[in-house]
């Protein structure tokens, strides 16, 4: 069914009733907000499990002296973190897009507005700062010693660029193919959550694996590790833009939804060929 402007069929409390929508051009404090606060939650969470994991003076390195382990752990625990955020009321409200890479392919495909695109990309980063700055107060010395779980790349930085892009274009494209069918679109966190494992575990050594501006950026500026902010800055969002205009030019099936997990109970200020709440 092909996205409308009309306006929703009002239900007799007074409700309007779920129905397809255009992206909305309004002002979405609530739903930014419930955005800000799952990218927050995520650096937080799931850089402690990187202080966990490889923190000096944690237990974890010495109960599980194998490198790989210890990284399939945290692809495990960080990209389950991701999923759960975006099946919580926080997720079901924004979308949970908690990545400007997300975002801004989405908005390359025609699903998120003007507004909610600035909206969205500056909570992402107040979030992740917020959750580094947290992060620091609560692994203190632990957190120092990985520079709270900062990416950075033991590969030359062509090597590193290409990588954060190839794995970043790979995820969102499997995002953007999920939410592409009906039938698919509320698998999506379960879908990528052995992804993002995966990509952990195997790009983890070289680049980190961060996948997020926004993830390297909030820990970059807490812990003053900037050197190499401005790779995982760009190479993310050229990945994701790749895909999302390869996508746009191509016949495959366009997105139905902007939302990682999509509830037509919560309010949506996302286009959406699904059910879904206006936004007001």
């Amino acid at each position: 069914m092909a996205a409308t402007s009309q306006l929703a069929v009002p239900l007799p409390w007074g409700r309007a009733a779920p129905r397809p929508q255009p992206a909305d051009e309004g002002l979405h404090w609530r739903i930014w907000a419930a955005e800000g606060a799952a990218t927050f939650t995520l650096v937080l969470g799931g850089l402690s499990f990187v202080c966990l994991a490889f923190g000096n003076g944690s237990p974890a390195p010495e109960a599980l002296p194998w490198q790989g382990v210890r990284l399939l752990f945290v692809g495990v625990l960080f990209s389950g973190l991701n999923s759960l955020l975006a099946v919580s009321p926080l997720g079901r409200l924004s979308g949970a897009h908690l990545n400007p890479a997300v975002t801004l392919a989405f908005r390359l495909l025609g699903r998120v507005s003007g507004p909610d695109v600035a909206g969205y990309l500056a909570v992402q980063l107040l979030g992740a700062l917020a959750g580094a700055a947290a992060l620091r107060l609560v692994w203190g010395g632990i957190g120092e010693s990985v520079d709270g779980g900062a990416t950075v790349p033991t590969v030359s930085p062509a090597v590193a660029f290409a990588l954060e892009a190839a794995m970043t274009g790979l995820l969102v494209g499997v995002i953007v193919a999920c939410v592409s069918s009906a039938r698919l679109a509320r698998w999506t966190p379960l879908v990528i959550w052995p992804l993002i494992a995966a990509l952990v575990w195997g790009g983890g050594p070289y680049t980190g694996t961060s996948l997020n501006p926004v993830r390297s950026a909030g820990p970059a500026a807490v812990f003053g590790n900037l050197d190499s902010l401005w790779l995982y800055l760009l190479a993310p969002v050229s990945g994701a833009v790749a895909v999302a205009l390869a996508w746009r030019l191509g016949t495959m099936p366009k997105p139905k939804t902007a939302k990682l997990f999509h509830d037509p109970r919560y309010a949506c200020s996302l286009a959406s060929e699904l059910p879904a709440m206006p936004p007001s």
